[in-house]
């Protein structure tokens, strides 16, 4: 294997994490308003453009939550913005898109939202070979006085880190 393939290799798995797939965007505010509970990963279905655009990152996910509605499963509050280069129609970049679930995780998930007070939160995308997923997360939202323990928690892990930098 020549010198220049051996780079591009080396670059390649850089970008890849350790499960073999590539995080495109994360909700960063999941974890500090939702106490995280079980994870589900599932599909997403996307047009073509889209696939593009998300591969370069045009994606906004803050807010993101999907919803059981007639046992489909569905994400919403996900911004995808349009590919520059893609020509013919034009698709909203807020539009509702449908995630692909087995039945049986379907059921499980709708019994679950149904006996707790828990909502289903996106948490990240990301590409598992060419396929596009995404993390959903079976969440209970958190009250005040727990977002400032978190951030309390937060400010002293970080005073420790610095303290033991330094040491």
């Amino acid at each position: 294997m020549g010198r220049a393939k051996k780079q591009i290799a080396k670059k390649k798995k850089k970008a890849e994490t350790k499960s073999g797939s590539a995080t495109v965007a994360r909700n960063k505010r999941a974890g500090f308003d939702f106490h995280l509970g079980k994870d589900i990963i599932a599909g997403i279905v996307l047009t073509g453009a889209e696939v593009k655009s998300v591969r370069l990152g045009n994606i906004q996910m803050r807010g993101a939550y999907a919803k059981v509605i007639d046992g489909e499963v569905w994400l919403f509050n996900c911004h995808i913005s349009e590919y520059k280069y893609a020509h013919g129609a034009k698709q909203d970049p807020d539009r509702v898109r449908k995630l692909l679930l087995k039945r049986y995780e379907i059921a499980r998930i709708e019994m679950e939202l149904a006996k707790t007070n828990q909502t289903l939160i996106a948490s990240k995308i990301f590409f598992k070979g060419n396929y596009a997923k995404a993390l959903l997360h079976l969440g209970e939202g958190k009250k005040h006085a727990d977002k400032r323990a978190t951030l309390k928690k937060r400010q002293q892990d970080l005073d420790i880190n610095r303290a033991l930098k330094d040491y």
